[in-house]
């Protein structure tokens, strides 16, 4: 009996809470965006590396960090920038953090750039012309006009397959990363020197098409590592834009690359000797890329190449 009661108290509690709640205001809680994923890499650069290798640079109105680290051998050979894939960062373990330390060792002063953000919702607004409305308007009388029989006895339409990254959203991010490249280059030219560029990914892919348009940047050397665009018209345009590059050209692969990446080296030769491209070289890398063997391989595939140049 006793325990009812208690139940009932229970029960009546619950009730006049539910009441209370349901007469409050309802309030939509305030969307906070997520920091830039730009903004958490320098943070953690700032506070895990010294501050005597970090150099912020201006690119337009955009600053970025630069990981400086100078030549310690004897010799002085050059300078060498090192791009990341993109949503990568300089001290990734495949290759760019070793590279930035080991290419001291061997007479290279070192410059690693933070890449930019990727905006997935990069979107090209065509304008409307005045053409564009008739033509539209004409088109709409048109359809206005025919008949049902008409549009059953239409042609079938083909639907392309829908491409993993679509052209916007690429050519934003080559337009900021080629922003940053220039500004880089400009700050390595301080002190005239030989300049090796070392790529991976994506942005190796973009710095492949913009070194195809011969820019006015000249470089001795670049370095590309598992170079490929995430688009598969754009990718297989790349293997002609490799073999237009004006500077000597390594291309470096891995037997675990993806299936783009393999099956486009052997049009990249094919191109190559018919724009008969001398100063190419493809070499192919076994095991894992993070593995500390594979980056010893990985520098002195690198070192060799640089070493019949200059």
């Amino acid at each position: 009996m006793v325990f009812l009661q208690l139940f009932k108290k229970i029960l009546c509690c619950l009730a006049f809470s539910y009441s209370v709640f349901l007469a409050l205001p309802a309030t939509a809680v305030e969307h906070i965006a997520p920091p830039a994923l730009s903004s958490i890499e320098n943070s953690d650069i700032e506070r895990l590396l010294p501050n005597a290798e970090i150099k912020p640079i201006l690119a337009g109105d955009t600053e970025f960090l630069s990981l400086y680290s100078e030549y310690m051998s004897s010799n002085f050979r050059g300078v060498v920038l090192l791009i990341p894939d993109w949503h990568s960062v300089p001290t990734n373990n495949s290759g760019m953090s070793f590279l930035r330390k080991e290419l001291n060792n061997l007479g290279y002063t070192t410059y690693a750039m933070t890449v930019p953000d990727i905006d997935w919702q990069a979107k090209k607004m065509k304008p409307v012309t005045p053409t564009d409305a008739v033509e539209t308007s004409t088109s709409d009388e048109s359809k206005s006009d025919a008949n049902e029989p008409e549009k059953q006895s239409a042609e079938p339409h083909y639907v392309s397959a829908i491409e993993p990254v679509n052209n916007d959203v690429l050519e934003d991010y080559k337009t900021n990363l080629i922003l940053r490249y220039e500004a880089l280059y400009q700050t390595a030219m301080a002190e005239p020197s030989n300049i090796v560029v070392i790529a991976q990914g994506a942005s190796a892919g973009m710095l492949l098409e913009y070194y195809a348009d011969f820019p006015e940047s000249k470089i001795n050397a670049f370095v590309s590592l598992s170079s490929y665009l995430p688009n598969a018209q754009r990718n297989e345009e790349l293997s002609q834009a490799t073999s237009l590059v004006a500077p000597a050209l390594l291309d470096i692969y891995y037997t675990n690359d993806s299936t783009d990446i393999l099956l486009s080296l052997k049009n990249r030769k094919r191109w190559v000797n018919r724009n008969a491209k001398f100063d190419y070289r493809q070499r192919q890398l076994f095991g894992m890329r993070n593995a500390p063997q594979q980056h010893a391989r990985l520098s002195k595939e690198i070192d060799g190449f640089l070493r019949r140049l200059f």
